[in-house]
């Protein structure tokens, strides 16, 4: 059975992923940060049938519970978050900007590292990088996520280029405009009429894009069905900028 990790399952584009792993037979290993709690794994165990639930919190950790359950994994999708502050660029404070790199930086590269040698020796393997698409056009006040998250992304494409020779396909999937309470919560953009007419205004197809549509597309790059795909990044943003 294929065995696919995925990173702070209840956040960003994580609820819409496992469901779609699921969907596919898959065996489904998830990490998160409320999993800590006994009690969080195992309401998300009866919430989602069939998942395998990880309570390390690091990336060395992680690996670490990975080896000792005996979980031999075959993709993984760095599903990584931390809260946005807008801040202009003269006030940003500089905990904020290394604890915004630990986490959607560091955090996916220290996995790769840890994860790619295993992958090397079995001559296969497929690493999802789930980034931003603001990059494509910065805003005032979005300094440290948008410079962040393109790191990430290059970081991502050099990466698919090193272990092309492996078998192993790396390809980022760079969303904006995706529905997580994180991000874009529904009580504000979904619920309330002037946050759906805001969306509207600048997403040509006129809505948040749901957990549902980008775990099909993840679960996709996931499924090694289309090996020789490597080195892209695929914007989920209905039609922005």
């Amino acid at each position: 059975m294929r065995t696919v990790l995925v990173t702070h399952v209840t956040q960003y584009a994580g609820p819409g992923v496992v469901e779609a792993l699921l969907r596919q037979g898959v065996r489904v290993v998830c990490h998160d940060a409320s999993f800590q709690e006994p009690a969080a794994r195992d309401r998300f165990r009866q919430e989602h049938h069939g998942v395998e639930c990880l309570q390390s919190l690091d990336p060395s950790t992680l690996v670490a519970e990975l080896e000792d359950r005996a979980f031999s994994v075959d993709a993984v999708v760095s599903n990584d978050v931390y809260p946005i502050t807008p801040r202009p660029i003269g006030e940003i404070a500089p905990e904020n900007l290394r604890d915004t790199f630990e986490a959607v930086f560091m955090f996916p590269v220290q996995l790769a590292q840890l994860l790619l040698p295993g992958m090397k020796g079995r001559g296969s393997g497929s690493f999802v990088f789930i980034t931003s698409a603001r990059p494509l056009r910065p805003e005032q006040g979005f300094a440290v996520p948008t410079s962040i998250r393109a790191g990430t992304t290059t970081f991502a494409l050099a990466m698919a280029r090193e272990v092309a020779g492996f078998g192993i396909q790396v390809n980022v999937v760079a969303p904006n405009y995706l529905y997580s309470e994180m991000y874009y919560p529904r009580a504000r953009f979904i619920d309330d009429p002037q946050g759906r007419e805001l969306i509207a205004s600048v997403v040509p197809m006129g809505r948040l894009g749901t957990p549902e549509e980008i775990g099909e597309l993840v679960a996709f790059f996931a499924s090694g069905r289309s090996s020789f795909v490597t080195g892209q990044v695929i914007y989920f943003t209905g039609g922005w900028p």
